[in-house]
């Protein structure tokens, strides 16, 4: 903002933008180096790209129509990109401004109604404030009238938050008998665990740490994301001679669920049934692979669930990049894509109280998707990830942070199973009570409550990020308007 008054030409204030966009992007992200080097370069310019375009927005407005117009383009406009940026085809919302909050959620208590839109709001009118105050004081203008206002914008939602935020006796567990195994196999996932060699040994880890816990009052045991690494045609998961010792498992402990991860796929005959559908010319069918989550009981169906929300590059590839299809898959990305479900899903089982959330890995960045769990009746989150692609950086622990903010939105525990780590607890405060530290093979055993019920968020959604959307549209089209109406009117 400072540098906008300072800056005239709108291509200067273009490469400033982008400049400090670009370094933000570069310190917060750098660790999707350890995945794939081309793919965070391409994601860090991209996204920086992208973060410009609502200041460069500011930036015009500001010159147009003065400092007040300006700000509230700011506003909207940023509000606006994080949404766009979290519905369409190449989303990366993993830097949504109120996500700054996960590592402090006893301040935002309140995201039972606004959801992470509201902490976006909140730092964009705080910073606007204190623009405005700096300002005053450097020019020796001191208002008084300004210097309350900005303090009750900062102080006053910490004090909503600890008034609204639910007491310890609301969310303890002395109530609840039945309790939940959550397993951390910690297997490689570039050398070990997709080396069929090897998947035996991988599911005799996962069978050893979960009996390990099991007792009488255990009803879910959960397995990290794709902890079945053998495709397998979903119908023909439980004849499928490499997952006995699955079926085995389960057969032994009747009263438990087991929810996975797998890799699955699914075959459609002559039939091109969905856009992602890929030809095998061997078989002459079509046929799809899905990133997915199973429950497995004993004498009852299986249930699946294929991931839904896909990382753009390394799943899935948006349609209008089709043409840089050799260059992904040339670094390890796909073209085709891994099939998908259209929407989410709840598994629920006779006998067991816990109606969970199959949430695979990326998939717990999206606050209103995973609201949809909740909506369609879901009373634990069970989160199933493999953080194990960047290593030990920082990419694993904002992971783990930013599923504490799922908790607050839906107010429900989650359960959390990592590869890798960093496998936890979380109840419906977002407060981290049980974790398994990264690169150590363990389980988790924890008694918790099945939470019903639904909050506003998770009733009505993003509502600001809606309405600041409307008021963009509402700015750009008076935008429009007046240059038209000066472009016409200095001919006449």
């Amino acid at each position: 903002m400072f540098v906008a008054e300072r800056t005239e030409k709108k291509l200067h204030f273009f490469f400033y933008s982008f400049l400090t966009t670009l370094t933000w992007n570069a310190c917060t992200t750098w660790w999707i180096w350890n995945s794939t080097d081309v793919g965070a370069i391409a994601a860090i310019v991209a996204n920086s790209l992208l973060m410009t375009l609502p200041w460069w927005g500011y930036h015009i407005f500001k010159k147009r129509y003065g400092s007040k117009i300006g700000l509230t383009s700011l506003l909207v406009f940023w509000m606006t990109f994080e949404f766009i940026h979290l519905t369409w085809q190449l989303s990366w919302p993993w830097l949504t401004l109120g996500n700054a909050f996960a590592t402090h959620p006893d301040w935002v208590q309140w995201y039972e109604y606004t959801g992470t839109s509201g902490g976006t709001l909140w730092i964009l009118i705080s910073n606007i404030f204190l623009f405005e105050l700096i300002n005053k004081i450097r020019s020796k203008k001191y208002e008084i009238r300004l210097i309350i206002i900005t303090a009750i914008i900062i102080i006053f939602p910490l004090i909503i938050s600890h008034a609204i935020k639910p007491n310890e006796e609301s969310v303890s567990t002395k109530n609840t008998t039945t309790n939940v195994i959550i397993v951390q196999p910690n297997i490689d996932p570039y050398d070990e665990k997709f080396d069929a060699a090897t998947i035996s040994s991988q599911l005799n880890i996962l069978i050893s740490l979960s009996e390990q816990g099991i007792d009488s009052n255990t009803r879910l045991v959960l397995w990290p994301e794709t902890a079945l690494p053998a495709g397998v045609l979903q119908d023909q998961l439980q004849i499928t001679p490499i997952y006995k010792p699955v079926f085995d498992f389960v057969k032994r402990h009747p009263n438990i669920t087991l929810e996975t991860g797998i890799e699955s796929y699914k075959t459609y005959g002559s039939d091109k049934s969905t856009p992602t559908s890929q030809f095998d010319e061997t078989s002459n069918t079509y046929y799809d692979v899905f990133n997915s989550a199973v429950a497995i009981k004993a004498d009852a169906s299986l249930q699946f669930y294929n991931k839904s929300k896909l990382v753009p590059g390394v799943e899935t590839l948006p349609d209008f990049l089709l043409w840089m299809a050799p260059l992904f898959e040339k670094f390890g990305g796909t073209a085709s894509g891994y099939g998908r479900s259209k929407e989410s899903s709840v598994f629920s089982e006779n006998n067991n109280p816990y109606i969970t959330a199959p949430i695979i890995c990326y998939e717990s960045i999206y606050s209103e998707y995973v609201a949809s769990y909740a909506k369609k009746g879901a009373n634990l989150l069970t989160i199933m990830t493999n953080d194990g692609w960047w290593g030990n950086t920082p990419g694993h622990k904002q992971h783990l942070e930013y599923a504490r903010l799922r908790a607050i939105e839906t107010r429900k525990w989650i359960a959390r199973s990592a590869n890798t780590g960093i496998s936890a607890v979380i109840n419906s405060n977002g407060e981290i009570l049980k974790t398994q530290p990264w690169d150590k093979a363990a389980f988790i055993k924890a008694r918790i409550p099945a939470e019903d019920g639904t909050t506003f968020y998770v009733n009505y959604g993003d509502i600001l990020s809606k309405v600041a959307l409307a008021f963009a549209v509402l700015l750009l089209l008076w935008n429009i308007y007046v240059v038209i109406k000066n472009k016409f009117g200095k001919k006449t």
